[in-house]
């Protein structure tokens, strides 16, 4: 083709793009997003109505103490959380204290949700007094605040705390209720921040930051729609990360787009034109991206644990509706204001822009970073290769069997002080029974079964109602420790082998337990079929199984060295006691999906270059002209997902530091060094079965007759 004469942008792809960007489709287009947005947006704000933060809720129903919980109904009509208030004095309780805590009693007890006050009860000690107040989950965040109030209105010298899992949940809660907002807030300046040093041009920012506000008011509504009338679970914490993920991956699309688009207008002189030939030849990448990350995440339908297998659709749902916006509300915004939306650069027609080395040359960088690379391949791959190596050595310092009530949170709230107080004068599990359910005709035998268990304090009083019986045990050990959780397999022992009892044993320590163990059995069924799953979209995409493999084993090492200097940057740098047991499934799903992604970017676009100029002439000319904006990519996502780590929740902050890490070492280290040099060592054969792996480069002298705009 010669290169004074673009190609006529008549193929399939090209008209379908064509009517993204049309004369007269692109109005079209921004008014179905409007009507949309106009429909379901008031949806989107409702979302937190329909989150589940409870311990329980994150378990599947067969797990025991998921199905206690569902038992605790037939005693009670309303879920309780029980609140625990602890009473304070180093020398000792006095008599004012004491009649403090009784005249608070009737104060507790017209706290909403409020049942029965209990106590108050005096430590062995003579140190502390216990109340405990059985609150409903209708309000418990108020609950406890009142609660607060009103204890800490004591005579001078006596501490008071709100503690249990009513305390507990309470300071969850909170976060959680005010985290969308925050995120919200916090990724769309750093994505306004990012977006104006990159595009340097004060108005181009608004267009990706509006279309990626459209996508997510329209993900969080579906989301909304899904949880509310198909039963999918939603939290916090999914809720937080569809946020940032959406700002993050729908970013990272406008760039791709946005730096496509740049080319060809320098290309055409008609605008719609340009849109057209950059669509066509940027979709590819962006969908197979997209389907990557999606269906990745869908793989966590698979998970027991109701929260991660929720996170699944919620995360790909925020994907795909990205992938959409970016996809047909961008490019018609894009072409709705015109050229002049990049100011003060504003992309003119140049017909020396149809030859190849007129463009690499804008990429001085990036220019001489690829000729490092053809020069020094071999010696590139080899060290980065033993420097990320070296980084999976961190993975010893990983402690991935939960976080006790202490390590969830970055600061020190009152629950936890509250339960620190608790465990110094009264048994560890005060507060956070275990909870046996049982046959009534059995009660004498369970009630035998449990007082014989190592590790009980208290079996407590037992409790009937519609034939069953149940006992609060208390626990010797604190409820979130490993001794308590060894004692809940031996409490489970006894009592499964009481005759005809049918008993099962739950509690925020047994909760704790099966969350662990789901978590385990989720790591090893899910990671092997993500990785599946994701090298078949790669063999697909490339045509290829060399350069797939060569994929998928950079991005597993990445995901490794990441993980490893984490966990060794949250033990001796932050502090923290480990990390959530679901946390290194989650950081491998957005890892890999994530990291696959900028490597699809690269090698979908060298692909396309090696066709015509050999694959290490290919490789080389990809890396120069995709670098710059795949490594602002990647700079954009990890500072969105940076802003998880300012939570006050541990487990946020450790997803969203290991993300942010993660995705920069994967754009400065894998898809800039690693992924290039060791292709351009291997050469040709990267393609191979496909016959791209035969191909022969075109001479240097017949290069200028080509059109490579793509």
């Amino acid at each position: 083709m010669n290169a004074s004469s673009p190609p006529s942008p008549e193929t399939g792809g090209h008209r379908l793009a064509g009517v993204i960007a049309g004369r007269r489709t692109k109005w079209a287009v921004l008014a179905l997003w409007i009507v949309l947005l106009t429909a379901l947006g008031p949806l989107a704000g409702k979302l937190g109505d329909v989150q589940k933060n409870e311990a329980a809720s994150w378990l599947p129903g067969g797990a025991e103490s998921t199905q206690v919980v569902k038992l605790e109904e037939r005693f009670r009509k309303d879920e309780m959380m029980p609140a625990v208030i602890v009473y304070e004095r180093p020398a000792g309780i006095t008599a004012a204290d004491r009649a403090k805590a009784t005249a608070d009693l009737a104060g507790f007890g017209r706290l909403p949700g409020a049942q029965q006050a209990q106590g108050p009860f005096t430590s062995k000690d003579g140190k502390a007094l216990q109340t405990l107040v059985p609150l409903t989950d209708k309000d418990v965040v108020k609950a406890v605040d009142e609660a607060r109030d009103l204890a800490k209105r004591g005579p001078p010298g006596l501490d008071a705390h709100v503690t249990g899992p009513a305390g507990g949940g309470a300071d969850q809660f909170r976060v959680f209720q005010s985290i969308d907002g925050f995120l919200l807030m916090a990724a769309g300046l750093v994505v306004i921040v990012m977006l104006l040093c990159i595009y340097r041009s004060p108005v181009l920012w608004f267009v990706p930051v509006l279309s990626a506000v459209f996508a997510l008011g329209l993900s969080q509504a579906v989301v909304y729609l899904l949880a509310k009338n198909a039963g999918l679970t939603v939290n916090g914490q999914s809720a937080g990360i569809l946020t940032v993920l959406v700002f993050g991956v729908a970013t990272d699309y406008a760039l791709l787009l946005v730096a496509r688009y740049r080319e060809e207008l320098h290309r055409h002189t008609d605008r719609h034109e340009a849109m057209a030939f950059a669509l066509h030849r940027a979709a590819p990448a962006v969908i197979a991206s997209a389907a990557t990350v999606a269906i990745g995440l869908l793989c966590l339908l698979l998970a027991e644990m109701n929260s991660t297998a929720g996170l699944g659709p919620v995360a790909a749902a925020g994907v795909i509706i990205a992938l959409g916006a970016m996809t047909t509300l961008l490019p018609a915004l894009l072409v709705i204001f015109g050229r002049w939306i990049f100011w003060p650069l504003v992309p003119r027609y140049d017909a020396k822009y149809l030859r190849p080395e007129a463009y690499e040359s804008e990429h001085g960088v990036w220019s001489r970073i690829a000729r490092l690379i053809g020069a020094r391949s071999r010696l590139l791959w080899i060290a980065t290769t033993v420097g990320l190596i070296a980084l999976t050595f961190g993975l010893t310092s990983l402690k991935a069997e939960g976080l006790s009530d202490a390590g969830q949170f970055t600061g020190r709230p009152d629950s936890v002080a509250g339960s620190e107080a608790l465990a110094r004068h009264f048994p560890g599990g005060s507060g956070s029974p275990a909870v046996v359910i049982a046959e009534a005709d059995a009660a004498g035998p369970v009630a035998a079964a449990i007082a014989g268990t190592a590790g009980i304090a208290d079996p407590g009083r037992a409790v009937t109602a519609n034939g069953l019986v149940k006992y609060e045990a208390t626990l010797l050990d604190r409820a979130d420790t490993r001794a308590a959780q060894n004692t809940i397999d031996r409490l489970r022992t006894a009592a499964h082998h009481v005759p005809g009892a049918d008993a099962k044993v739950g509690g925020t320590t047994a909760i704790n337990l099966d969350t662990k163990r789901a978590s385990v059995r989720d790591n090893k069924v899910i990671i092997p079929v993500v990785l599946a799953v994701v090298l078949l979209i790669l063999v697909l995409l490339l045509r290829a199984l060399v350069a797939p493999l060569l994929m998928m084993a950079t991005v597993v090492l990445s995901f490794l060295a990441s993980l490893g200097a984490c966990a060794l940057i949250f033990r001796h740098g932050f502090g923290f006691e480990g990390t959530d047991s679901g946390f290194p499934l989650l950081a491998f799903i957005f890892l890999v999906a994530l990291g696959v992604d900028y490597n699809i970017f690269l090698m979908h676009r060298v692909r396309e270059e090696s066709q015509v100029l050999g694959t290490r002439r290919g490789i080389t000319r990809g890396l120069t002209v995709t670098g710059g904006v795949i490594t602002s990519a990647g700079l954009v996502l990890a500072a969105t997902f940076a802003a998880l780590a300012t939570l006050p929740l541990v487990s946020m902050a450790e997803m969203g530091f290991v993300v942010a890490f993660g995705v920069l070492l994967d754009t400065f280290i894998v898809r800039s060094l690693l992924l290039p040099a060791l292709a351009h060592d291997i050469g040709r054969r990267i393609w191979a079965p496909s016959r791209l792996a035969a191909h022969r480069p075109v001479p240097e002298a017949d290069l200028k007759v080509f059109d490579t705009v793509g």
